[in-house]
């Protein structure tokens, strides 16, 4: 069993800056293939970036050169560091692991 949990959600201005996090328990030794997705009203789920082998990173072309996910094994914690936020990336982000899923944090940008 693996438990997630995701903070630091909110409201910001279009331009603006959130870092989210999300500290893992239970069952779980690496970073290596958490991710980040996320949920806009009235439309599917998108991945947003995952943590690849080695601590390496991909991400999801409507979020490269904004979005940075970074981690601390040490912790079990992976960051999303959301910069230019635009009102487009709006919606509840969730932190994933295999088969597990955190809560969400809402992420809400106003024009």
């Amino acid at each position: 069993q693996v438990q997630l949990v995701e903070s630091g959600g909110g409201l910001v201005q279009a331009g603006g800056s959130l870092r989210l996090s999300c500290a893992a328990s239970g069952s779980i030794f690496s970073i290596d293939g958490m991710g980040w997705y996320r949920q806009a009203p009235g439309k599917q789920r998108e991945r947003v970036g995952t943590v690849i082998s080695g601590g390496n990173t991909n991400y999801a072309d409507s979020v490269k050169g904004r979005f940075t996910i970074s981690g601390d094994n040490a912790k079990n914690t992976v960051y999303l560091q959301m910069n230019s936020l635009k009102p487009e990336d709006t919606g509840v982000y969730y932190c994933a692991y295999l088969q597990y899923w955190g809560q969400g944090t809402q992420v809400t940008v106003s024009s």
